[in-house]
């Protein structure tokens, strides 16, 4: 390389670096409250990330693949539908799902149901129940 071609890379890439540095930065100071508010964004973020993908995982299971065709909606649907949920939605949906008691409709109505025949068995209207005596 020439003596010519050096000093010209030379005073290219000290004219870069006096441009760079010569820049001044903008400090502030952020509150504590400021640094707490996004570190609550972030873990909301992670959260909702964490809803949308264990509500994607459920989309697997082939029982509520069969019912939501049964519906009319494809899985493909049903993705882009959660993947269009916000944060929240994500959460909220999740929450009700952990909170939805498996089973409780069905021992519910078997209660309601015995306890009906027993009461009918007792008014003497029906007879399902040998253990029962009639009030007529």
């Amino acid at each position: 390389m020439s003596l010519f071609k050096r000093v010209v890379a030379f005073t290219v890439s000290l004219a870069l670096c006096t441009v760079t540095l010569a820049q001044p930065g903008q400090l502030t100071l952020i509150t504590t409250e400021q640094v707490a508010q996004e570190q609550a964004v972030a873990a909301r973020s992670a959260e909702g990330d964490a809803s949308r993908e264990r509500l994607a995982a459920a989309l697997d299971r082939p029982e509520l693949v069969a019912k939501l065709e049964q519906w009319g909606v494809t899985p493909e649907q049903a993705r882009a539908r959660v993947n269009a949920l916000s944060d929240e939605e994500a959460q909220r949906l999740v929450a009700q799902i952990d909170e939805a008691p498996a089973g409780a409709g069905v021992l519910g109505a078997l209660v309601f149901i015995f306890v009906l025949l027993l009461v009918t068995d007792i008014l003497g209207l029906t007879k399902v129940f040998p253990f029962t005596r009639s009030v007529r």
